[in-house]
């Protein structure tokens, strides 16, 4: 089943080979989730590009509208690179 119900769902189109660019996602020391995730709770997103990374990253960390006044983001952003894909190796 290749047809995409709702094509809303797909915001990004689906790339095949090497994605060496990431963002490691984490929580902030004393962030009360750590009790629930563990303190080593950790995401990564691949990308196949710097700039496609940038940009998640970008969206990730920014500040959305539905923040009240003196809200931070809860969770640590941190760009990755997998040397041996981005290197060809």
């Amino acid at each position: 089943m290749n047809a995409i119900c709702q094509p809303q769902n797909l915001n990004r189109p689906i790339t095949r080979g090497p994605k060496p660019y990431g963002v490691r996602v984490s929580l902030r020391p004393g962030d009360p989730f750590r009790k629930i995730m563990g303190a080593d709770w950790q995401r990564s997103h691949w990308f196949a590009s710097a700039a496609e990374r940038d940009a998640a990253l970008a969206d990730m960390s920014r500040r959305h509208e539905y923040s009240r006044v003196g809200d931070r983001p809860a969770l640590q952003f941190e760009k990755i690179e997998n040397l041996a894909a981005s290197h060809g190796v």
